[in-house]
């Protein structure tokens, strides 16, 4: 999917008159390429501004001589907004068109199963009624998909996975631009889903697409019913995540983490390797691995527990 820089510049209302290239896509200032468009609109990224490969970046005026010679400046004082007006352009056409998947000896798939086009299944993969798997889809061999399930366009699911009932993996990610007016403007969710071998995911879950990129469950985590995973989250090897637990956008995790039931992450924060996180807490900045952590905001299990006591026994004198 292609499209022309100036004719990407006038339909989101950025002033633009110099050569005319071709943009493959939209990516992040340290990600895109020389045929990608990229934004700033955070002054903690202004490090990445001088390094960029992108072929054009939407930028305040003032940042602007920041940039490489090898990258345009779309000047405009709501780079996060024509971003989400630019990301329109490169959608995933929706389409109810289905054909036959091409699959490997041995799979067992229910007649009620519905595909979109160019899906590939692996060897002894089983999909139970009700499952809709969508447009360039990928499923490894010895997966077995329990009854409707959905798995989105572009979604890559490894071998020897297990998904259980109900859950959706691809969905768009929850972004939005913001006008003056308070007005919500869709960021167009274009990158996809990863699950790695070995993963399983209990029934109801919802893992979102990313808004560019991956994300990415890596082998051997287990998720439990209930889970939300948003847009760009990275699910480190081996982690156990309890029912209703919630990771925001752009969550890391190191490996072999657990998090007990309905704990949560802020946005945007690495949760270190061999953590664990207790039942109920809320992360709000990033940990360092090999602790265990409570409470909200999350803090050293130990201490959080010494606070308690000390909160309880104030009570009692009362």
């Amino acid at each position: 999917m292609t499209h022309t820089l100036s004719q990407i510049a006038q339909k989101i209302g950025v002033e633009y008159h110099g050569k005319d290239i071709d943009i493959t896509g939209l990516h992040t200032l340290s990600e895109a390429t020389p045929s990608q468009i990229s934004f700033f609109n955070d002054k903690k990224y202004a490090s990445q501004l001088p390094h960029t490969k992108a072929a054009a970046v939407l930028i305040d005026e003032k940042y602007a001589g920041l940039l490489p010679e090898t990258t345009i400046a779309l000047i405009t004082d709501e780079p996060y907004l024509k971003l989400a007006l630019a990301s329109k352009f490169f959608a995933h056409k929706m389409s109810t068109k289905s054909e036959a998947p091409t699959t490997g000896e041995g799979c067992d798939i229910d007649t009620s199963v519905r595909f979109g086009q160019n899906v590939v299944l692996g060897e002894n993969v089983t999909i139970m009624a009700g499952c809709y798997i969508g447009d360039h889809v990928t499923v490894g061999s010895n997966t077995l998909i329990h009854p409707n399930v959905t798995l989105y366009y572009h979604t890559k699911l490894g071998s020897g996975c297990i998904i259980h009932s109900g859950t959706v993996i691809g969905s768009d990610g929850y972004g939005f631009a913001h006008t003056r007016m308070g007005e919500h403007v869709k960021i167009y969710q274009n990158g996809n889903v990863i699950i790695e071998d070995e993963v399983e995911i209990g029934a109801n879950c919802a893992i979102d697409r990313a808004v560019f990129g991956s994300t990415l469950i890596r082998k051997g985590t287990k998720l439990d019913n209930l889970i939300q995973i948003a847009h760009n989250c990275e699910v480190g090897e081996h982690s156990l995540l309890a029912s209703q637990v919630g990771l925001a956008g752009s969550t890391t995790t190191g490996r072999n983490v657990v998090m007990g039931g309905q704990s949560a992450s802020a946005g945007h924060l690495h949760i270190g390797d061999f953590s664990t996180i207790a039942g109920k807490s809320g992360v709000t900045k990033s940990l360092e691995g090999r602790n265990t952590y409570a409470g909200f905001p999350a803090i050293d299990h130990k201490l959080w527990l010494k606070m308690q006591a000390k909160i309880s026994g104030l009570l009692k004198r009362k």
